[in-house]
């Protein structure tokens, strides 16, 4: 869409339209001041110079007349005295147009030389300031028409650099969504096709009533389907942020731990010993916990130890097991959604969502997750959420 009359330029007309309207009302009123001659003391004497009377008055202008002052004698009585007007001599032209007063036409020129620097020191300003405006409907026009990697200048302090910091934050946002989710499609259609891959397999190579080991690999993929399916509609609704994903509590964290340690066989540590009381979704924190204890399981060879503490203000719970740890490089792309360390088998269980689902979940709850090395070997899974 092109603009017609630009921001810039209506911003820039303003600014000198009121300029000119200053130069125009100052002119003005020092017209009309020059126009009212300024007051004169007027003595009246007699041959012998005694003062019969004095004043101190403006002289009034009498059209045709010339110019009268009235004074005010010493008996009380008052006098006009009168101007008249010079007469001009044969072949003298008209007396020139009155002035506006002394100091007038310097004045003016001045107000002229005010404005004319004005309206040329505004422009470059004005221009720069809308540039800015316009460089964001540019962006937020690509954005709109599809390229989500679009980003604007952040550049100043004011208003226009919060708007843009404003909609880059906005833009990464809903690319990172999209993204994750088509990653999510994606990865989900390859990871359905897997067990159900299997099950066709079996069924085709069954010969008569299953084997007990037939039922079984049967009834592991149905439930690894059933879990990924469940998981995959969770981070869903994880994601958008206006689904309602329960209600929000106040949650005993320490005892949620303590029931899912009994039944992982995790050894659970609180130096604090009190009870730590979060506000969120007593399901979810469950589902985190569970998935931090399944994942140190997986890889674990020997006891996984939890520990739940108070620490600045906030619950931090740490999984810690004495698997091959991760390495440095990984321990944030383990957050992803199907991603998987190098050399995971399959058999080892999981599809790739349960550490993904941590984060999401302690998002949601204002909270943070991340992984650690710890010492000795092995990893450290570390989960924060506010108290």
């Amino acid at each position: 869409m092109t603009l017609r009359f630009p921001l810039y330029l209506r911003i820039w007309l303003a600014v000198v339209a009121g300029v000119a309207v200053l130069t125009l009302a100052s002119g003005w009123l020092l017209s009309r001041t020059a126009e009212q001659s300024p007051e004169r003391d007027v003595i009246i004497r007699n041959e012998a110079g005694d003062v019969l009377g004095q004043a101190r008055t403006r002289p009034i202008r009498v059209p045709g007349q010339g110019v009268e002052f009235q004074v005010a004698m010493n008996d009380g009585s008052s006098v006009v005295v009168q101007l008249p007007r010079r007469s001009r001599a044969p072949g003298e032209g008209p007396p020139p147009p009155r002035s506006w007063g002394r100091g007038a036409t310097p004045f003016l020129w001045m107000l002229a030389i005010v404005a004319l620097a004005v309206a040329v020191a505004t422009y470059p300003i004005i221009r720069r300031l809308t540039q800015r405006l316009e460089d964001l409907r540019v962006g937020v026009e690509r954005w709109g028409e599809g390229d989500l990697s679009v980003r604007v200048a952040e550049s100043g302090g004011d208003e226009v650099a919060s708007l843009a910091r404003r909609f880059n934050h906005a833009a990464q946002r809903v690319e990172s969504l999209l993204q994750s989710h088509k990653s999510l499609l994606a990865n989900a259609s390859h990871e359905l096709r897997s067990p159900l891959a299997r099950i066709r397999m079996g069924l085709e190579l069954m010969d008569g009533p299953p084997t007990p080991r037939q039922k079984d690999e049967m009834l592991r993929n149905i439930g690894e389907l059933d879990q990924l399916i469940d998981e995959i509609l969770l981070a869903s609704r994880l994601d958008a942020r206006e689904t309602d994903v329960g209600t929000f509590e106040p949650v005993d964290l320490t005892g949620l731990a303590a029931e899912e340690c009994a039944r992982a066989d995790a050894e659970l540590s609180a130096p604090g010993g009190a009870e730590l009381v979060v506000h969120g979704v007593s399901k979810l924190l469950r589902r985190a916990i569970r998935n931090l204890l399944e994942n140190a399981r997986r890889y674990s060879t020997g006891a996984i130890e939890v520990e739940i503490r108070r620490e600045a203000g906030q619950a931090e719970l740490r999984v810690c097991d004495h698997g091959p740890g991760v390495p440095p490089a990984q321990r944030e792309r383990i957050f992803e959604p199907f991603y998987r360390l190098p050399g995971a088998s399959e058999r080892e269980g999981g599809v790739g969502l349960g550490l993904a689902l941590v984060r999401s979940i302690a998002q949601r709850h204002q909270g943070t997750v991340h992984c650690e090395g710890r010492e000795g070997g092995g990893a450290c899974f570390v989960l924060r959420l506010p108290l």
